[in-house]
């Protein structure tokens, strides 16, 4: 387990599965102990006994297995409050609260829910002060495969992301960072941050620590999938490959180059 300390709470990270993070959020001043997308029971009932605490919510950001398969067996034990997109109620086991954005969600911890469909139909982020918790839609190095929306609506999910704080760290919910980096050397290979980051990287995994969190302002510099904010790589990627230079059809490519890598 790593923690992560910000201005009001505490985020402790907990592998899980061969790549999962599992995230608790620990809010002392309001008594909340949230795990977000939780992939399996032990890691959380371990960390619960260690800290002497009760579990209170659940948090998932999408239906998938490996982010709510633990949801039963945690509701039975610690009778808690489980949180899930509205849109996505019936895929989310045991959800006792439905979610959406611009709607408040324990609003005296400030925290927002922001729709980022592209991976999942449904699929949310959890934003509370400086830290994000983005599931599926955001990688370090890269985002998810898209299995129920189209690329449009993961590069408008993409954006929402990107114009949050640069400071504004990110936990995703895999460990998937090295694979990211190599291909995003495939496709921006003249970037100076990108081979920094995965000599970086690389040095913390064999370390046995992880690379996330990450920050957006480091993604901007060095994710391919938002790479096409930037004009000057946008209009080199498209020319060099002859499509449209618009950010979608460069999207596109990158995201169904990698799909094939």
């Amino acid at each position: 387990m790593w923690s992560y300390t910000h201005p009001h709470f505490t985020v402790h990270q907990l592998p899980a599965l061969s790549d999962n993070y599992i995230y608790l959020l620990d809010i002392p001043e309001n008594g909340i102990l949230a795990a977000i997308d939780p992939a399996e029971a032990a890691p959380v009932e371990h960390a619960c006994n260690e800290f002497g605490r009760r579990l209170t919510h659940i948090l998932n950001t999408h239906h998938h297995w490996d982010h709510v398969g633990a949801n039963a067996e945690l509701k039975q034990r610690y009778d808690c409050i489980i949180a899930g997109a509205k849109t996505d109620a019936s895929r989310i086991p045991g959800i006792d609260i439905l979610v959406e954005e611009n709607k408040a969600f324990l609003p005296e911890t400030g925290m927002r829910v922001i729709a980022v469909p592209g991976h999942t139909s449904g699929h949310i982020a959890f934003l509370i002060d400086d830290a994000l918790f983005c599931g599926d839609t955001l990688f370090a190095a890269g985002c998810g495969r898209l299995f129920e929306g189209t690329p449009a609506q993961m590069w408008q999910s993409l954006g929402k992301l990107a114009r949050l704080p640069g400071h504004t760290r990110f936990y995703c919910a895999h460990e998937y960072t090295l694979n990211n980096l190599k291909f995003a050397l495939h496709v921006d290979p003249e970037n100076i941050d990108l081979k920094e980051r995965l000599e970086r990287d690389s040095a913390l995994r064999k370390r046995g620590k992880p690379t996330i969190p990450g920050t957006i302002g480091e993604e901007l510099a060095t994710n391919p999938f938002l790479r096409p904010l930037n004009e000057d790589f946008r209009r080199t990627y498209a020319q060099a490959h002859g499509i449209g230079e618009d950010p979608v059809s460069v999207f596109t490519h990158i995201r169904t180059a990698k799909d094939h890598w």
